[in-house]
């Protein structure tokens, strides 16, 4: 998903009174929603859903901060609606104005058409309108509506395989950010079952997000399925991370020690 900036300075295509009375209802729902007593927002929105959806299908090309996704191909969200949210635009607008690009994308842009459909598009609107360019994190459900990134069990090698999935939810990064194995020959395993292509690929050293040492090999790029690559290593450090553009410094790397 790729928005353009331009379009969030568009007039507001929806007014009238029974855009009043649907507004009313929705800063109640969104009083709610911040009790965390409910994941529903305007029209019946599901902010749960939504937020679900952004993650898996427009995360990886999205910085939106609530969400914790930190795509770098696309507009940051909160950065292009911040302008035109400090010179009075109101949320419901925002969410016309996302609602309309991912309807009608812009066909020079990166962003598919029908990335999302039916009522995944109103959840999808929704929730950027409910969050973009707030602080915090998000109340409630909400909070725990995706895991966290990187926040599995460290992964362990076993008689000669290690197993490093991506996550399953579509964001940048790994189910586990830290890893160990035995020094010796390695296949290492990349399940990856999110519809973002991944690939998984094994450096020297400890280097985070900025790449630094000498690259022992990589698997192919999937989505759907596994990858693998088979290395040899040394006692010491490495680091394990994704070669796809913008996915790296988005934050999909982690530390494999070998013993």
């Amino acid at each position: 998903m790729s928005f353009s900036v331009a379009d969030t300075a568009t007039p507001p295509r929806l007014r009238g009174g029974p855009l009043r009375a649907a507004i009313a209802v929705a800063l109640v729902a969104c009083a709610l929603i911040a009790a965390g007593c409910s994941v529903k927002g305007a029209d019946n929105s599901n902010l749960i859903a939504g937020k679900k959806a952004f993650v898996a299908k427009c995360g990886s090309c999205h910085t939106l901060a609530r969400a914790n996704t930190k795509g770098l191909v696309g507009p940051n969200l909160d950065e292009a609606f911040r302008a035109s949210l400090a010179e009075g635009l109101e949320r419901d607008s925002v969410r016309g104005v996302v609602e309309g690009q991912i309807r009608l994308p812009n066909p020079e842009g990166a962003m598919p058409k029908d990335l999302v459909s039916g009522s995944t598009v109103q959840d999808v609107s929704a929730y950027i309108a409910k969050v973009v360019d707030r602080t915090g994190k998000d109340p409630g459900l909400l909070a725990t509506a995706v895991e966290a990134p990187g926040a599995g069990k460290p992964a362990v090698e076993k008689s000669g395989k290690l197993s490093i999935a991506a996550s399953p939810s579509g964001q940048l990064a790994y189910v586990s950010s830290k890893a160990t194995a035995s020094a010796g020959s390695v296949i290492v395993e990349m399940p990856n079952t999110s519809g973002v292509s991944h690939n998984i690929a094994i450096e020297s050293g400890e280097h985070g997000a900025t790449p630094g040492g000498a690259k022992l090999g990589a698997s192919t790029f999937t989505t759907k399925t596994t990858a693998s690559v088979s290395v040899k290593l040394t006692p010491g450090k490495y680091t394990f991370f994704c070669e796809a553009p913008g996915h790296r410094p988005a934050g999909m790397y982690g530390v494999l020690t070998v013993k």
